[in-house]
């Protein structure tokens, strides 16, 4: 499989379509964009926030008008517009298949993550100008091969974020530590698995629109083409997907297979007891969880090695600033690991907890 090769410049001007989705896990896709993508972003179409600020709606400290539709963002000037919402099912809504219209013939190009492919809607495909793109990520790539465990043979260290559940953060918590190894000087790389991570880095693998045989496979080789080069300091940071306590994830194994990891990060919601939305399903202790990922990583290895958890990225986002503090300590104190919250703390101390600086001696 060649690397993914992503159409959207990193320095191109873009409008996020984020229609109802600015204060739920619906528009996350758009609100990671807008946390943790350097380049511009010159509007945001949500015709119920429009005439508010992205920090009232969102919380995310970026200055960005938020506007009614698609022909309001169009005097920003943005080049490229960006499907932003993650709605159950990846089916595309009317409401954003309009705007979206309204770009194509506008000249814009268009980005999109959903299994709904714009390119494959006739009416949508025939209104693309000249010299613009539609870029479908969720596509599986070509020439997957099977998983053989050959990102073992990297020199670099490789860390992949594991989720007590789906939508804890864990991309948040690798995005965050990516830009603490750059202000260390540490020579890192991050492997986008997610429609999201894919738009903000430009390389990855959409990991939930390949087979299910392939997808180790897929997950190796972009591990292959991110740690080409890498010297045994450098680090590549894979985005975790799903949950091995969700019934209905797959996604963990491949990853572990697929990234042969040095090192593991569990990903945690503060006081999160059960499943999102499966009250019957509680949640293990931190501590059965951490062994179960630590035993199965340690299977289906070339290089002997056992990877450890860590540390524990713990998402804090519901809680206020004491409450936060104490929920860190107490994980701490219950796992023996030690805990932080990236995104609210930056990754300075997680940084420091994994010992990411100190490879290759440990």
């Amino acid at each position: 499989m060649e690397d993914l090769i992503a159409p959207l410049h990193p320095a191109a001007p873009l409008v996020l379509l984020l229609h109802g989705g600015m204060d739920n896990l619906s528009g996350k896709t758009g609100l990671a964009m807008l946390r943790y993508r350097p380049g511009p972003i010159v509007a945001v179409v949500d015709p119920t926030g429009a005439g508010r600020t992205v920090k009232e709606l969102s919380g995310i400290d970026r200055s960005v008008p938020v506007v009614a539709s698609l022909a309001e963002a169009l005097p920003y000037g943005p080049e490229v517009a960006v499907v932003g919402l993650a709605p159950s099912g990846g089916q595309l809504p009317p409401e954003v298949r309009a705007d979206l219209a309204v770009a194509l013939r506008s000249g814009l190009s268009v980005a999109s993550g959903l299994h709904s492919r714009i390119g494959d809607d006739p009416e949508l495909a025939a209104l693309r100008r000249d010299g613009a793109w539609i870029w479908d990520l969720r596509q599986e790539p070509a020439g997957l091969v099977v998983a053989a465990a050959r990102a073992a043979a990297l020199p670099c260290r490789r860390l992949l974020a594991v989720g007590s559940d789906m939508a804890v953060g864990k991309m948040s918590a690798c995005l965050e530590l990516f830009a603490e190894a750059g202000r260390r000087g540490v020579a890192a790389r991050f492997v986008g698995t997610g429609q999201a991570g894919i738009l903000i880095s430009g390389r990855g693998v959409p990991l939930d629109a390949v087979r299910v045989d392939y997808a180790a496979g897929a997950v190796e080789a972009a591990v292959l083409a991110a740690g080409r080069g890498l010297p045994a300091s450098g680090l590549v940071l894979v985005e975790g997907q799903g949950s091995l306590c969700h019934p209905g994830s797959s996604a963990t194994l491949p990853l572990i297979r697929g990234s042969q990891p040095t090192e593991l990060l569990l990903v945690h919601r503060a006081g999160q007891r059960h499943i999102k939305g499966l009250p019957e399903l509680p949640l293990p202790p931190l501590g059965e969880l951490i062994a179960a990922v630590e035993a199965l990583a340690a299977l289906g290895r070339s290089d002997g090695q056992r990877p450890r958890v860590r540390a524990i990225a713990l998402n804090t986002a519901r809680l206020g600033e004491a409450e936060a503090r104490q929920a860190m300590a107490d994980t701490a104190a219950a796992t023996g690991l030690p805990c932080a919250d990236p995104v609210r703390q930056g990754a300075a101390a997680l940084f420091d907890g994994l010992g990411l600086e100190t490879w290759p001696d440990t």
